[in-house]
């Protein structure tokens, strides 16, 4: 969801404001029928040096009831790192269930890899090698996470003015937004930001965030290729490829090792999680969300590769709980899935085991693989580039790699400032740094047949969190794609347990 609107050149304002009587009385009808009535407060800019007034703004919406000591629940729209505007909320997301449970609600706009302005003769005066009536990009890595760091600081500035807790925010997104939400609680007052905050004219306050709700996340682009080829290399598609992509899958699925123990993660029981026990890890957590829905009524066919038993002696037989271990709460899982061959399986039964190989073949069957690589994908006279290599390229639009593996295969090198960007853009670079202030807490999901980045990418955030002590409620939610917002209960359970 964007907006490919052109705003011309760019909008200085002396300084920040906030009107508390400026607010417009509205309602909307939510998911179950119930009438909520708020307060509006619309297009407060949250730099001074706007340079994307088609963007660069937030919206509060404010239930009745609420005070100064409700949490505030921030969601971002971004999809596809594209630009995504301060949106109202929505009756059937996320943003309606917040304002039904008496949360502040907020949707900041955000610049993306989409969003341009044409530069007017001041914008070309302050800004060096730009031309009057230049297309100017202005949303690429990383100001993406510096609009909405900006977002979080208006938030702390107008904390007297505003009703909310600027102490209590919870940032949720999905896709590329779960990246962004996963960003915000993970890179809070970090340094390496402030000069840049600084020169957009963000308020002088701190950015760090009480809780982020993450969906599928598309993070840790620099090391997606590799997670991705590792763990997909053993399907049915790969081994159809051509020679030289064939080629780049082996080598990808090659570096992942080396990547996956430098990280020196450990598993919630304390032992250590390493490439030669990874994938049972995964096969594990597939199995926990399984036998999680079965528990709530799902039929789970063995034909994509499950084994079970009628006694009490499967992997989850006993009651799941601890470390990043969540029973499921509320809303059950997706059960229906394409007809298939195989027994149905009834509830009451555990499962033993599962053949991953057949499993991967049954996610990729739901939705193909992304080409090789996935991620950093542009190679001269083999493959187009993607939209993640439009995130880092600069403001005239160029696509760029941002991976030593791809841009050796164009006999270049990445440039420090690309590498500096990219690292800007992985909330992993930050956690337990001792610089940051990350979230205390955190809800992570990643569908259990979601092909968009591979299931290692979410695990390993995940279970960085939790080894640097953070509060983690993670899971590969049974049968989900790639999406978000789902099984509201739950999510709303667990945000009411954490703000109360």
């Amino acid at each position: 969801m964007f907006c490919a609107c052109l705003s011309v050149g760019a909008m200085a304002q002396g300084t920040l404001a906030f009107d508390a009587n400026a607010g417009v009385k509205s309602k909307m009808t939510v998911y179950d029928g119930t009438e909520v009535n708020y307060t509006a407060y619309e297009r407060l800019f949250y730099v001074t040096n706007v340079e994307d007034s088609t963007y660069q703004f937030l919206n509060v919406y404010v239930p009745d009831g609420a005070t100064q000591q409700t949490p505030i629940f921030l969601r971002t729209y971004v999809g596809g790192y594209m630009a995504s505007p301060a949106a109202h909320p929505q009756a059937g997301d996320a943003t309606g269930r917040a304002l039904k449970e008496g949360y502040v609600v907020v949707i900041p706009g955000t610049r993306g890899r989409n969003s341009t302005i044409v530069a007017d003769k001041q914008y070309a005066k302050t800004h060096k090698g730009v031309k009057n009536g230049q297309t100017v990009y202005t949303g690429r890595a990383p100001n993406a996470i510096l609009d909405l760091k900006a977002a979080i600081r208006y938030l702390r500035h107008f904390d007297r003015q505003m009703p909310g807790d600027a102490e209590r925010i919870v940032t949720d997104g999905t896709s590329a937004g779960g990246a962004m939400s996963a960003l915000m609680g993970a890179t809070g007052n970090n340094p390496e930001y402030a000069e840049l905050l600084k020169a957009m004219g963000a308020a002088a306050e701190r950015d760090d965030v009480f809780a982020s709700v993450c969906y599928c996340p598309i993070i840790d682009l620099e090391h997606a290729d590799m997670a991705y080829e590792w763990l997909f290399q053993q399907t049915d598609s790969r081994q159809g490829l051509d020679d030289t992509h064939k080629q780049m899958t082996k080598e990808l699925a090659a570096l992942f090792p080396a990547y996956v123990n430098s990280l020196n993660l450990r598993k919630p029981d304390g032992t250590p999680l390493r490439a030669d026990n990874y994938l049972d890890y995964l096969k594990s957590e597939i199995i926990r969300a399984a036998q999680i829905a079965k528990n709530a009524g799902a039929d789970i066919p063995d034909s994509i590769g499950f084994s079970f038993t009628s006694e009490a002696g499967g992997m989850f037989a006993a009651p799941i709980n601890g470390g990043m271990r969540p029973q499921m709460q509320g809303e059950q899982p997706p059960m229906g899935m394409r007809p298939m061959r195989g027994g149905k399986r009834q509830v009451g039964e555990y499962i033993t085991d599962l053949d991953m190989q057949k499993y991967l073949n049954y996610v990729v069957s739901t939705q193909a693989l992304k080409g090789v690589p996935a991620f950093d994908s542009k190679i001269e006279g083999v493959n187009n580039a993607s939209g993640e290599n439009e995130v880092f390229g600069d403001a005239t639009g160029s696509s760029v790699n941002f991976t030593d593996y791809t841009a050796q295969r164009n006999n270049a090198t990445l440039t420090d400032a690309i590498r500096q960007n990219v690292r800007l853009m992985n909330p992993m670079s930050f956690i337990g740094n001792g610089k940051t202030t990350v979230a205390p807490h955190w809800y992570i999901r990643h569908g259990a047949r979601d092909r968009d980045t591979a299931f290692p990418i979410p695990v390993n955030f995940a279970t960085m969190l939790q080894n640097a002590g953070k509060d983690v409620n993670f899971l590969l939610a049974w049968n989900r794609p790639h999406s978000g917002d789902y099984a509201l209960d739950e999510l709303f359970q667990w945000i009411a347990e954490i703000t109360k």
